[in-house]
């Protein structure tokens, strides 16, 4: 059995999952009382979550997090793992998955019964989540301000960080998420990543990838009045394989996408051209993807939320990946994490933490491959931990896992890697390898001029 605290309310629920959503529901208004945001700093953390540890000691109380750098980073190198001596607790294999079923996604219990070499090696709980002070007092003002649009797909009079830190429904987790402050001080910085998508024998190519993002919802100085429903613009550039080196995209992204859908624009190095590409949202195949992952579903989620119903089924203690350090090392080569069926889990850390559980079926007459999907949201960073997705029969299908770290120098947690496993078809997709490339620059200052569809082809161009 299991206990779930929703707003104070205990709710009583089987070990089977099944939540009592209806006592959610009924939670129509967004903004809390000036009473009950006081709470964050207090009983509740700076964003809302619960400040004590639980019952058992496995979960510690939230003290802040890292606030500081590791002894002798310096800006441009990739971070040492702050928790390199922490032995591991427990590993959670096929041998006994069933033990724990109920603190395990069920993506994660699927894979560990398919694949023999996929396990779960649990670390002690480090709630290292932290944001600089004025991203606090700009969630503080948020939670008695802010609101959604009437459709659920925008929200209004919100700045930089979590929207919702005291939320009440299920589309106001998931604007937590998406929201979530991880630009940095300038609100803008330039990654160098890769992405690899192998085949079921663990052949791959690199795809070797840009990325600028200017964050206008994340600036230190933004006005949500000055925004014109702009969140932020996203400029990626193809480095590599020779085949499809040049190719861009740009994306302006939207707040409330029911009055102003994402717009976005392609260069093609080949016709050297910029076309606007609308269609680069929802369940558009994400670029060289083979199909393995939808547009909507990088970074967790991400776009419109209009082709779902929400549901918010409270929270649960599970075991998600956390301080993934090992996996952002670059001690480590891509070969070393890229394996036949799925990434090595021998650099892969799990730890017991609690999440918001929020759940997206797909409404009657709306389309997209994926019928249902369930996320597993941490409550100390707001940002998606495990998704488990679900085709249209209401077949578990793929699971994503986010494994983050704490950027520390600028207070950012954030993915350092993002892995999604077919269980259908046995092939898997990885973004974010960046151990043999260069690690997140969060010095850069974008101006907004270099994201706009001219700079594209001046670009394209040169």
């Amino acid at each position: 059995m299991r206990y779930i605290d929703i707003k104070k309310k205990t709710i009583f629920v089987t070990a089977t999952g099944l939540f009592i959503s209806s006592l959610i529901s009924c939670a129509a208004v967004a903004k809390v009382s000036t009473k009950e945001a006081q709470r964050l700093g207090k009983d509740l953390t700076p964003l809302g979550a619960t400040k004590a540890g639980n019952k058992t000691g496995t979960i510690p109380p939230w003290t802040g997090g890292l606030k500081q750098p590791v002894e002798g980073y310096k800006n441009g190198d990739f971070h040492p793992d702050p928790y390199a001596a922490d032995k591991p607790l427990l590993t959670i294999s096929a041998a006994n998955a069933d033990k724990y079923k109920d603190q395990i996604p069920a993506g994660n219990y699927a894979l560990l019964k398919a694949y023999p070499n996929y396990k779960m090696i649990v670390y002690p709980t480090r709630r290292s989540a932290s944001r600089p002070q004025w991203v606090y007092d700009a969630v503080l003002k948020n939670a008695t301000t802010a609101e959604l649009s009437s459709t659920g797909s925008g929200i209004k009079n919100a700045i930089i960080g979590a929207p919702f830190p005291i939320p009440q429904k299920a589309e106001e987790v998931i604007w937590n998420h998406v929201l979530r402050y991880r630009a940095g001080p300038n609100g803008s910085y330039t990654r160098y990543t890769g992405s690899v998508f192998p085949t079921p024998s663990g052949k791959y190519t690199f795809v070797s990838l840009k990325e600028d993002i200017l964050s206008l919802y994340g600036q230190p100085d933004a006005d949500f009045n000055k925004l014109d429903n702009m969140n932020f613009m996203f400029l990626q550039e193809v480095l590599a394989p020779a085949r499809l080196v040049g190719g861009k995209v740009l994306v302006h992204e939207t707040l409330d996408q029911s009055i102003e859908p994402r717009r976005a624009w392609s260069y093609n190095p080949g016709q050297r051209r910029v076309r606007r590409a609308p269609t680069i949202a929802y369940d558009y195949p994400a670029t060289g993807s083979d199909s393995l992952l939808t547009v909507d579903q990088i970074d967790g989620f991400n776009g419109a939320l209009d082709r779902y119903s929400w549901k918010l089924l409270g929270k649960r203690e599970m075991y998600i990946p956390y301080n993934s350090y090992k996996l952002h090392s670059d001690s480590v080569k891509v070969k070393d994490i890229v394996k036949p069926k799925h990434i090595n889990q021998d650099l892969a850390r799990y730890e017991l933490h609690r999440v918001w559980v929020v759940e997206a079926q797909l409404k009657d007459g709306k389309s997209h491959v994926y019928g249902k999907r369930r996320f597993y949201i941490d409550e100390d960073n707001w940002q998606v931990a495990v998704v488990d997705l679900y085709d249209r029969r209401g077949q578990l299908w793929r699971i994503t896992e986010g494994h983050p770290i704490n950027y520390y120098e600028v207070q950012a947690p954030n993915y350092t890697l993002e892995a999604t496993m077919d269980l259908q078809s046995g092939r898997y997709a990885v973004s974010g390898l960046d151990n043999e490339l260069e690690p997140y620059d969060y010095q850069v200052k974008h101006p907004a001029s270099s994201f706009s569809p001219a700079a594209l082809r001046r670009r394209g161009r040169r």
